[in-house]
């Protein structure tokens, strides 16, 4: 199994020409704000149909739908931690989110995948330690996922990603 190429780029996930995009969901999976609600209104109201019919998400779980009106095939959804201080298994969890989200890609025979900064925004994780979750947990991951792309939303969130990558530790 080769290594996956992770990269990093600032710019909007709902148009990343990849195979499937990660949504940052609630647990309802019927949309919401941030990531969650560009995405939804991307894809259209097809996608909240399929959301429907999985019954919501628990934290650090993931499902998968079409992607409908989006440039990407899939949309898989994981459901971030909110941040509470750490003490309550938010980086596990964090971590769980792009395991799980692998996972379901694999399932799909998913070869390239783009991820927000999931829990970063309205769930306050520290964007340091998320970003460096996101990349360990990527480098570390059994997956016949070729590509990851992190893709920040801001320029702040690019460099933690920028840092995280050039951390080999």
């Amino acid at each position: 199994m080769a290594e996956v190429r992770l990269e990093a780029t600032q710019g909007d996930i709902t148009r990343q020409r990849v195979d499937a995009i990660v949504n940052a969901a609630n647990s309802s999976l019927l949309g919401g704000g941030g990531v969650d609600g560009a995405i939804h209104r991307a894809a259209g109201r097809e996608l909240l149909e399929a959301c429907r019919q999985l019954g919501g998400c628990p934290t650090g779980e993931a499902r998968s739908t079409p992607g409908f009106r989006l440039p990407a095939r899939w949309v898989i959804h994981t459901v971030g931690p909110v941040w509470s201080g750490g003490k309550r298994g938010e980086p596990e969890l964090l971590a769980s989110c792009y395991r799980r989200s692998l996972e379901v890609a694999d399932e799909l025979g998913i070869r390239s995948v783009a991820f927000p900064a999931i829990s970063t925004g309205a769930y306050g994780f520290p964007g340091e330690l998320a970003a460096g979750i996101a990349v360990n947990t990527v480098r570390s991951a059994n997956t016949e996922v070729e590509l990851v792309r992190l893709v920040a939303f801001d320029a702040e969130t690019f460099v933690l990603y920028r840092k995280a990558l050039d951390n080999r530790s």
